[in-house]
């Protein structure tokens, strides 16, 4: 019988936070493959330092484009589409006779990189195991409960237009926020607009060792591309 490709979900960071059973393949992968921008050592990968088996192969990524190419233009899509296609193919060559074990920090079911091959995969041979999203760290960091009774959670990419930013944050009661990066003078904008601004809190690098918590109102200068930002639900309560 052939391997299996498996993804495992990191969770937000912390190493504690990772599942057991995400726990278990990691510490027995021989081979271990993960995402990462050329000349990076990628996020993944960084949070399970120490964590690998001596004798595991790495496998590295990298994405052919980042930021280099806007996401509007055609030949970004082209370029990842090519990248997915390889190493759907790569990967599925290399669990012919042993599992490969793929990092994904977070859940790979939110907004992961990993979904893009498990929809080229077949899905015979191919495991996902969840993971704590990333946003569930960084409420937890602020230390107060992000939603409330009725309270309605929206989760916003910040690469939106800043006009669908602002109308999406005003029809909603709790909010959380990804892709922060350069997107943050649009978002600030777009919170402003909708009257939220002096709620939002700012998490770079939630659970993890240079964890940030911040007021939004608070921060300045460029921030981390995987930042959050989060304005918390007031709804009912006993």
């Amino acid at each position: 019988m052939p391997g299996k490709i498996i993804c495992l979900g990191l969770g937000p960071g912390d190493p504690e936070l990772m599942s057991v059973r995400a726990h278990r393949y990691l510490t027995n992968a021989r081979l271990v493959a993960f995402f990462r921008k050329a000349g990076a050592k990628g996020v993944a990968r960084r949070l399970v330092e120490g964590l690998l088996h001596p004798d595991a192969t790495e496998i590295p990524m990298e994405y052919p484009v980042t930021t280099e190419i806007p996401v509007s233009d055609p030949r970004y899509n082209a370029a990842l589409a090519g990248f997915y296609e390889k190493w759907t193919t790569k990967l599925l060559r290399r669990s012919e006779e042993e599992d490969v074990v793929v990092l994904c920090e977070g859940d790979p079911f939110f907004y992961g990189s990993f979904m893009h091959l498990y929809a080229r995969l077949p899905r015979e041979r191919v495991e996902v195991v969840p993971g704590i999203p990333g946003m569930a760290g960084c409420w937890t960091a602020t230390g107060l409960p992000i939603t409330w009774g009725d309270d309605i959670l929206t989760v916003l990419p910040a690469t939106l237009p800043q006009e669908d930013l602002a109308r999406r944050i005003r029809d909603t009661d709790a909010l959380v926020v990804m892709k922060i990066g350069r997107n943050l003078p649009r978002l600030r904008a777009a919170l402003e607009s909708a009257g939220r601004a002096d709620q939002a809190w700012l998490i770079e690098h939630g659970t993890m060792a240079e964890e940030r918590v911040q007021m939004l109102s608070e921060v300045e200068g460029p921030v981390p591309y995987f930042s959050i930002v989060l304005v918390h639900g007031q709804g009912r309560r006993p």
